[in-house]
């Protein structure tokens, strides 16, 4: 081995070990200090408690089942921020066509009885389609509107109450032009449940 190679090897070697040092472990620990002072919540995953203890995180949707909450958006990963997954089939896909039906009959099912005037034409495309990364936390308010009616006669709320509650966890588009607004679910369920708790 000549002289030029033995050094050359030697300052790669070392160049690896110093970048290793500098961005595996010293930039990770200032930015996660630096985080944790400016941004505790968000750095810890904005996490959501009721009576002192964690049941969410107000950026991944979660399962609600029972016909006293909201329900999130359709997920096909059931939720899982581990694997987040977007089907990309296309309109002309028999699957993804079959699909929204059966969303759409189960969405019909479990709100028509609480709003008779309730047609599939007025479903929002969100009740019956998956968001892009499976895990969406919001829903629209058209959505939310008419899961109101449901929630309201179970939770025996009127339903001027639930819709103020609504309106209170909608947040409007980012930037004030971007998106459209959003109403986060378990925040709007947690709202529900200081409001008239479920027996």
């Amino acid at each position: 081995m000549t002289r030029g190679l033995r050094k050359d090897l030697l300052t790669g070697a070392i160049a690896i070990v110093t970048m290793t040092i500098v961005l595996g472990l010293i930039y990770p620990l200032v930015i996660t200090g630096i985080s944790q002072v400016l941004f505790p919540g968000a750095a810890n995953g904005s996490q959501v408690s009721l009576d002192g203890k964690v049941v969410g995180s107000r950026l991944i949707g979660q399962e609600f089942k029972g016909k006293g909450y909201f329900h999130s958006r359709p997920s096909a990963t059931g939720y899982s921020g581990d694997v987040t997954f977007f089907g990309n089939g296309g309109p002309n896909s028999v699957e993804v066509r079959e699909e929204i039906r059966e969303e759409l009959a189960a969405y019909l099912k479990l709100n028509k009885p609480y709003d008779p005037s309730l047609t599939r034409s007025q479903i929002p495309v969100d009740a019956v389609t998956q968001s892009a990364s499976g895990v969406d936390p919001d829903i629209s308010e058209a959505n939310a509107q008419i899961q109101a009616h449901r929630v309201a006669a179970v939770r025996h709320l009127p339903l001027s109450k639930v819709e103020e509650l609504i309106s209170q966890n909608t947040e409007s588009r980012s930037l004030g032009v971007l998106g459209e607004p959003g109403v986060n679910v378990l925040e709007l369920n947690i709202a529900l449940e200081r409001e008239a708790p479920l027996r």
